[in-house]
């Protein structure tokens, strides 16, 4: 007998989803095969998780386990009527009759208990399977593949999707439970978590990025190499731009839908890493004959 779904976890029955979808995240991650292996307890304790989160994550089920009406693994408990039950519906024989036990209806009683079992459907669909799976977010941005490790030590291959975000359920037909009969088996579920980049910054279906700009192209000008999660591309930079300027990149964003946000380009001046003396000299000289606009700006204020 499967042990309470509720134990397996360590929550409490007025659990809420959140919660529970906390707890059975921390006992994944910690009885996972990939992490323990060779360690038969993690793995029958991983599929003992995955099977109390598959009932209690569904709302239905849930409730109709509260109700007593499925056990731990699903299936459904039979109902056998007691005896005053029984008499109570049969008005023409009511319990304690005067003709002893034939009024309890005991035929009909175990005629309705082999009739249900007789008419239960032998067919019964298969669990569906869930799963946990970090991405980096260049894999998550362009799409690729990935192969699971299941619990029984066999392999998944895992289309990730272009556009791919934290969040998002991958959905692996008939990957899940085996199922009973001619019941199909279940799905593999697989929630997806994109693990941030020191570079690239996503905000909706847009890109965001610091680009260091010498002092030489943010005064003259020109095309410079400009990163993408797809790969560097060549951008022009106007003549006389400022640092903090934002230029955009079209069609560079995140996939969503068939169409791709933008990338936003900010402009960050970046001095040489060396002191130069010919340009210091240079901006001292400059500097005596033109007023720093800055300084302008500051005066007004």
């Amino acid at each position: 007998m499967s042990e309470d779904p509720y134990k397996v976890l360590g929550v409490t029955r007025d659990v809420s989803e959140a919660d529970l979808r906390t707890a059975y995240r921390k006992l994944a991650k910690k009885l996972h095969p990939d992490l323990n292996p060779g360690n038969k307890k993690a793995e029958e304790g991983f599929k003992a998780v995955a099977t109390a989160y598959d009932l209690l994550n569904d709302p239905a089920k849930r409730a109709q386990f509260d109700r007593g009406e499925i056990d731990a693994s699903g299936s459904e408990r039979p109902r056998q009527p007691y005896y005053r039950e029984q008499a109570e519906r049969d008005a023409g024989h009511p319990y304690g009759g005067e003709q002893g036990f034939g009024d309890f209806g005991g035929e009909d009683i175990f005629a309705q208990m082999f009739g249900r079992a007789g008419r239960a459907d032998p067919n019964r669909a298969g669990a569906d399977a869930r799963y946990r799976l970090e991405l980096d977010f260049l894999e998550a941005f362009n799409g690729g593949k990935r192969t699971l490790t299941l619990p029984d030590s066999q392999a998944l291959d895992v289309t990730i999707p272009p556009g791919t975000r934290t969040g998002q359920t991958l959905r692996l037909r008939g990957k899940g439970g085996s199922g009973i009969g001619k019941g199909l088996p279940g799905d593999a579920l697989i929630e997806v978590e994109v693990r941030p980049h020191s570079l690239f910054k996503l905000k909706g279906d847009d890109i965001h990025i610091d680009l260091p700009l010498s002092l030489r192209d943010a005064v003259l000008g020109g095309r410079v190499s400009v990163p993408t999660p797809s790969g560097p591309v060549s951008m022009t930079v106007p003549k006389w731009s400022n640092a903090g300027a934002v230029l955009r990149l079209k069609g560079k964003g995140m996939v969503r839908g068939g169409a791709s946000g933008d990338e936003y380009v900010t402009l960050r001046l970046t001095l040489p890493s060396e002191p130069d003396a010919e340009l210091q000299d240079f901006v001292s000289r400059w500097g005596t004959t033109k007023p720093h606009e800055t300084r302008q700006a500051e005066e007004t204020l």
